[in-house]
């Protein structure tokens, strides 16, 4: 049994904090998971994204997890979010992929679905 946790929502949605509270949950419990970030949820995967000191920062919380961290290509760079390699493809001055998060085609959340026994959206 797996599950599959879709991240749609902006860092600054409380569903997107439900979604790492979801994956803590089933790290913390050995059980199989994966995780996409596409639409708004790519926004996680930004290096730029400023927080107050006195919060909580998601993107560091996804950070410290150790887990594979795809993120859907084209909905990132459709937001300003790149990697190394696509900014040189794509003529962009700099990139902004935050440190263990990936870069992956829909492909990938394909079989990411098809492999799944649950898929959980948030």
């Amino acid at each position: 049994m797996s599950t599959l946790i879709l991240v749609t929502s902006s860092p600054n949605a409380i569903l997107a904090w439900h979604a790492l509270g979801v994956a803590q949950s089933l790290l913390e419990k050995n059980q199989p998971f994966q995780v996409f970030f596409y639409q708004e949820g790519v926004y996680v995967a930004n290096t730029l994204n400023w927080v107050p000191d006195d919060q909580r920062q998601l993107t560091q919380a996804w950070q410290q997890l150790n887990i594979r961290l795809p993120v859907c290509v084209s909905a990132a760079l459709a937001r300003g979010i790149s990697d190394q390699t696509n900014a040189q493809r794509h003529q962009l001055a700099r990139f902004n992929l935050a440190s263990g998060f990936e870069l992956v085609g829909l492909g990938e959340f394909a079989d990411a679905v098809q492999n799944a026994t649950h898929l959980v959206q948030f």
